[in-house]
């Protein structure tokens, strides 16, 4: 069995392309928003660079080949991740959450639904899609027997979904798109008033809505409202809103998945959006021991050697590039596992769930480590361990937090009679499970 992690010929562009639009309008997004003081307006600064990225095929690329994109595999998704978020994280998540929004559609593939894709394929303009699960009070329990679930509902009349409820307080990512009156697409995880008579799951009434501008152009005002933007430690640049849906009307044609089959797509989707925080928790640990190392070369804190000399600052680093090295491998690992395997589907799983809870956890420790090398300098807001900290600190517990859902999906799997620990490693085991 060939074991190869030189990048292929395709995956070197990429990397090349990704460094490059890095380096361009990247790198200079946050001397643009940072001139703004509230984070709405920020985001709407980055509106230029989202447009750059539209253009030169970024969001395409989002999309598989089979439904008219110009994306490839997950391994290369996770390059292109890790070299944008090494560079800046706010601009680039607001194009990933994208990709996190259309990912529904993806998994379904349903022709009837390809209209909803053909402003993501043009290569114009600046739409934004958005996964709209989170709620006020979180939705680690949602499926719980006796919980009251999710606050959004929906109600069919006639031949209209009426949708009602909050979504998010914080990381409704892309919902109120770049006027604040709705994204272009949004994927709503929601709850049907209406479940089957005899149905004890709460998974059964669950459900996806697709709501577009369009939809709600058409619907009285205030039936899409933002109720607040909401401020965040770092991915300062980033829309997050708290949104409300009163009575919004779309029609019965953007039923995505019926009551009962919404659970495992939104699932799946954060199934592959795991791997994807690996990849991010990567590019902001490549950061931050590029920055200590170059801090390390440059100073001597009045000695007579530069501090890389020190055994004490060259431990701590090492650490970190062992770490950054380790997570990578993960995630790549990961990445190729959960489309190509081996193993059930389970075993793939597992593999997307550690690289986004060893990964995020690992970032925020070298960061921390990377901080105690360089001292109190590292506390000068115009160094960049600070922005690093903020951007860390939330992968462990953004894109479903690692304690309240990741884990707990380990937890689920290994509990599982069927649980077969090293099948995405060594395919399915000969001997029953034990």
């Amino acid at each position: 069995m060939p074991i190869d992690f030189q990048l292929s010929p395709k995956e070197q562009g990429i990397r090349g392309a990704a460094a490059g639009f890095a380096a361009g309008p990247l790198k200079s997004a946050k001397e643009t928003y940072m001139k703004f003081q509230n984070h709405d307006e920020r985001f709407q600064s980055t509106k230029p660079i989202y447009q750059m990225a539209v253009a030169g095929g970024l969001i395409k690329g989002l999309i598989p080949p089979h439904l008219g994109g110009a994306g490839g595999s997950l391994v290369e998704a996770t390059i292109l991740v890790e070299e944008m978020y090494s560079v800046e994280p706010s601009a680039s998540l607001t194009i990933f959450a994208t990709g996190l929004g259309l990912t529904p559609l993806i998994i379904t593939g349903k022709p009837e639904h390809q209209e909803f894709l053909v402003p993501f394929l043009s290569g114009e303009g600046e739409p934004l899609a958005s996964l709209v699960f989170s709620e006020p009070g979180g939705v680690a329990n949602y499926l719980e027997k006796g919980a009251p679930g999710l606050d959004t509902t929906a109600t069919l009349e006639g031949e209209e979904w009426v949708l009602n409820g909050e979504k998010a307080r914080i990381w409704a990512t892309n919902s109120a798109g770049w006027n604040f009156e709705g994204a272009d697409l949004q994927c709503v995880v929601c709850r049907t008033t209406t479940p089957p008579s005899n149905s004890t799951e709460p998974a059964d009434g669950i459900m996806i809505l697709l709501v577009t501008t369009a939809d709600i152009k058409r619907n009285a005002p205030g039936a899409f409202k933002v109720l607040r933007h909401v401020p965040t430690a770092g991915h300062t640049a980033c829309s997050g809103p708290h949104i409300k849906y009163t009575n919004l009307r779309v029609p019965s044609k953007n039923l995505l998945c019926p009551p009962g089959t919404g659970v495992s797509i939104v699932s799946g989707s954060f199934d592959f959006s795991a791997v994807l925080v690996g990849a991010m928790s990567v590019g902001t640990m490549r950061a931050a021991f590029e920055a200590a190392l170059k801090f390390g070369k440059a100073d001597n804190r009045r000695g007579a050697r530069p501090l890389l000399e020190r055994q004490a600052f060259a431990d701590l680093l090492s650490g970190i590039k062992m770490q950054t090295e380790a997570c990578r491998a993960l995630t790549w690992k990961a990445a190729n596992c959960l489309e190509h395997g081996p193993g059930d589907y389970d075993a793939r799983r597992e593999l997307a769930l550690a690289a986004k809870v060893y990964c995020s956890e690992a970032c925020t420790k070298a960061v921390t480590d990377a901080i105690n090398a360089v001292g109190i300098t590292a506390y000068d807001a115009d160094q960049p361990f600070a922005d690093l900290i903020n951007t860390a600190m939330v992968l462990p517990i953004f894109d479903g937090g690692n304690v309240g859902i990741r884990r707990r999906h380990m937890q689920n799997l290994m509990i599982s009679e069927a649980y077969d620990p090293w099948a995405s490693t060594y395919g399915p085991s000969t001997e029953p499970a034990k």
